[in-house]
């Protein structure tokens, strides 16, 4: 088994994090490199780094707009960029962690549930009634998920890789990392798959 592990830090409510997600379980399978999910609250990240969304910036906005297509286009895969953008995803990232920490088995599931009604359906996932629909369409129980999110142990574990991922250099998401080196954006992963090819 390969010791080379890839740390994706990610939030859903991230249009290049949804990409990154399109293209690393294959590109780490083709370096024989091991996918950790680590899920974080981009909001925090801004919070403690003074960081913002490109979207703020109006022509940054519509050029990066253009520009996640363009990489959608490339990947082939789709990309709704949701009307409701942006979205408060702290119980959607608390989901993740809780997921992650006590039914991990369904992990990959919920991650992909998530991303999907975010980015390939442009479901409003703010909207609690919405969050849960989307959980029952994919076999979870949203009674039982919202009772994760509120669970202390879990809300602590989501601030503790946020903080993390601050400490580490992250500034956005998604943030990769192959030991002590960062990668940011879904647009650098070619330089992530370089990177394991070297190690």
């Amino acid at each position: 088994m390969s010791t080379r592990t890839v740390e994706f830090f990610f939030d859903f409510g991230s249009p290049a994090s949804y990409l990154a997600w399109t293209q690393l379980p294959e590109l780490c399978a083709a370096t024989d490199a091991m996918l950790i999910y680590r899920p974080m609250l981009l909001g925090g990240v801004f919070q403690a780094t003074g960081n913002a969304s490109p979207v703020t910036v109006p022509a940054k906005g519509k050029y990066m707009l253009l520009d996640l297509q363009r990489f959608a286009d490339r990947y082939g895969v789709p990309l709704r960029f949701s009307p409701h953008f942006p979205i408060n995803t702290l119980v959607l990232m608390r989901g993740a962690l809780g997921i992650q920490m006590r039914d991990p088995g369904r992990f990959e599931g919920y991650v992909s549930a998530m991303f999907r009604a975010m980015w390939v359906e442009g479901r409003n996932m703010g909207d609690p009634a919405i969050v849960a629909e989307s959980l029952t369409r994919a076999g979870f129980d949203p009674e039982s998920l919202f009772g994760l999110t509120a669970d202390p142990a879990v809300k602590d574990a989501l601030k503790a890789s946020t903080g993390e991922a601050v400490r580490r250099g992250a500034f956005g998401a998604p943030t990769m990392f192959v030991g002590d080196q960062m990668f940011f954006g879904q647009d650098r992963l070619d330089f992530l798959r370089a990177c394991l090819a070297a190690t």
